[in-house]
């Protein structure tokens, strides 16, 4: 592990520990050649994913662009950062787990709107605007009137 303050690469672990969840462990770093003390996480990655974007390009699954996308949907919104990272790597995990290497962005985008509807009503909104590509204020009106119609489902 690199140090980010001198940049070299002998680093000590000084403490170990793992996350509350289980998947992931923390750990306290030194670096012997500045002193810096750090923190890294590490997390267990069953396989190696590959996204499948709508224009067929391929890359790899990257799990901090999926955290950012749902922090951006939560932005202002009071919910945990613990539930927001449980959210995440459940998604990751059912994604690992699905026995596929290759995943569509699709299958990914409702993944994530299934895990902010049972976070934040807002949140969820916001996202599946933009990965639903609302292009007007009607775009809202239709998606909120399925919304109510579920819920009066759910509730008979």
């Amino acid at each position: 592990m690199r140090c980010p303050f001198c940049g070299c690469s002998d680093t000590q672990v000084k403490d170990s520990r793992g996350a509350e969840d289980g998947s992931t462990i923390r750990r306290r770093r030194q670096c012997t050649a500045c002193g810096g003390r750090f923190t890294t996480f590490e997390r267990v990655q069953l396989q190696e994913l590959v996204v499948v974007k709508s224009t067929g390009k391929r890359a790899p699954f990257d799990r901090d662009k999926l955290m950012r996308s749902v922090q951006i949907a939560l932005r202002k919104r009071d919910v945990e950062p613990e539930r927001i990272d449980q959210m995440v790597t459940g998604v990751v995990r059912r994604l690992e787990t699905s026995g596929e290497t290759e995943i569509t962005t699709k299958r990914i985008g409702e993944m994530v709107m299934e895990g902010l509807a049972n976070l934040d009503d807002v949140a969820y909104v916001r996202y599946a605007s933009v990965y639903k590509n609302f292009r007007e204020a009607r775009d809202f009106e239709q998606f909120l009137g399925g919304l109510e119609d579920a819920d009066d489902d759910s509730g008979a």
